[in-house]
């Protein structure tokens, strides 16, 4: 697996929570696959954390850019940073 500081680990964690943030924005700004993602999960979360994560995220659309319905339109809370690519702006 690549190598990742815990600042990252932390980030790609809570990525992969996050209902509304597709598997592809991991691969765009960490490089990491969708199965080097779930595999990352498991080594990082208690058992029964990786059972519940896997449960919510399987099947869920909005996990797969390719499944969504749409393109435009999200919502982006103001006090979001602004990430492109593998840097993450500051305020």
């Amino acid at each position: 697996m690549k190598h990742l500081n815990p600042e990252q680990i932390d980030r790609i964690i809570e990525m992969a929570w996050e209902d509304r943030t597709p598997f592809d924005a991991i691969l765009l700004q960490f490089n990491l696959k969708e199965q080097e993602v779930i595999n990352l999960m498991r080594r990082e979360m208690k058992p029964g954390s990786f059972k519940l994560w896997r449960k919510r995220v399987s099947g869920r659309k909005t996990k797969h850019a390719k499944l969504r319905n749409f393109t435009e339109g999200r919502f982006k809370c103001s006090r979001q940073k602004s990430i492109s690519n593998n840097s993450i702006s500051k305020r």
